[in-house]
């Protein structure tokens, strides 16, 4: 029961994380220092079609692609595209009639023979919205990239697992309602529709925990919140679990680089390379250092977490057990993603930077975040309390 809940808290968790990105508001000017892709400006100056783009890692691409001389389209509800970017072109349309008046405007341009380069699909997990889409699209972009989810794989048990590892199914998905245990099985499915429409002509990423600036699901920010108010923390285990994360701004410049290269293929996109592993404890020492504060941590195992109604990943962010069926969670291999091109930066810059987001953002939408995941102050204070009863 502990290990499957655990895992199930992990996909229900991954589900929710697209109903945070509303909240993901401010782009401070912090945010747009110098973080992109190294080297000279590419030759070919390319047309983006960006298919959302105002989510959690939406707008790191997008000012990205316009720094390297790129020239960007999105299609979306246009409800904060021109707040974000009042120069990059939009063309405003809802997917979700599937499909319906809200591909309108994607259909007008096609008709007056407008074509990209290349199309990244960053939002859905309906697999027919993908296919709509993706149909609607043959024969007017060259390449189309779709962003998935490490949440596609059907168990995280093998440590150095890779892009071969089974995945869920879904092969009613256009007759089945969705929920949000469905989130990895839909993700795979989606992945199949662009796969048949463009067989040589793809690139699949599959992202782990996206954390850093404009991480509106707080699972990222947790950590460094919590650590920079010091004292006494409740941490998930014993501080060696593995632990991969992706800086948003580390996989948008994987994206872009793979767009100029024509990189084509299925990638797992996370870190760091277990060859250099992150552990839990590393992770909590990074955001004592750089936040600043007199912490000190209290190591509780997974049976007393349990016993006191705290759960892995969903309360405690970042974290499942390194062992039984979630014992490779933090130990996939990246050697496909590193060999085309995938860095990361240091975790203290990400956490930094995280905090410096959080930190502008207006008082009601920190407030928001904030409640997206981890443990209140109270409710920590509560299983601090237990867990000193018992350990004296």
């Amino acid at each position: 029961m502990r290990q499957g809940t655990s895992r199930r808290d992990f996909i229900r968790q991954a589900a929710l994380a697209g109903a945070a990105v509303g909240l993901a508001g401010l782009t401070p000017p912090f945010a747009r220092r110098a973080w992109s892709l190294d080297g000279d400006a590419p030759t070919d100056k390319l047309k983006v079609l960006i298919l959302g783009g105002t989510g959690q890692t939406g707008p790191h691409l997008i000012e990205e692609l316009v720094r390297r001389g790129h020239t960007v389209t999105m299609f979306n509800r246009g409800t904060r595209s021109e707040e974000l970017f009042p120069a990059v072109e939009c063309l405003i349309g809802d997917r979700q009639p599937e499909p319906g008046d809200g591909l309108k405007a994607l259909e007008a341009e096609i008709a007056g023979g407008r074509s990209w380069d290349i199309c990244i699909d960053i939002w859905p997990q309906i697999p027919r919205i993908v296919e709509n889409t993706a149909v609607l699209l043959k024969g007017h972009v060259g390449h189309y990239m779709f962003v998935s989810s490490i949440s596609v794989y059907v168990d995280f048990a093998m440590p150095g697992a890779d892009e071969t590892a089974p995945v869920g199914q879904a092969p009613d998905a256009d007759t089945t309602a969705y929920t949000d245990e469905l989130f990895g099985p839909f993700k795979a499915e989606c992945e199949n529709r662009v796969r048949k429409h463009y067989p040589e002509t793809h690139t699949i990423f599959r992202p782990g925990l996206i954390v850093g600036p404009r991480d509106a699901s707080f699972r990222g920010g947790y950590w460094p919140v919590r650590v920079r108010r010091g004292g006494e923390v409740l941490a998930p285990g014993d501080g060696t679990t593995a632990v991969q994360v992706i800086d948003g701004r580390d996989l948008t410049a994987f994206e872009v680089l793979c767009m100029e290269r024509r990189t084509g293929g299925t990638f797992d996109v996370t870190g760091p390379n277990p060859a250099s592993p992150l552990t839990m404890l590393g992770m909590l020492e990074t955001c004592r250092k750089v936040g600043g504060a007199e912490a000190s941590f209290v190591w509780a195992d997974l049976a007393f977490l349990e016993e006191n109604g705290v759960g892995a990943w969903r309360d405690m962010p970042c974290w499942l057990p390194g062992e039984g069926e979630t014992a490779g969670f933090g130990k996939r291999s990246l050697a496909r993603a590193v060999a085309a091109g995938l860095t990361h930066r240091p975790l203290a810059d990400t956490v930094r930077d995280t905090l410096s987001w959080y930190d502008a953002l207006p008082d009601d939408r920190r407030e928001a975040v904030t409640k997206r995941a981890g443990l209140t102050a109270e409710r920590e204070a509560e299983v601090l309390k237990a867990w000193h009863a018992k350990h004296g």
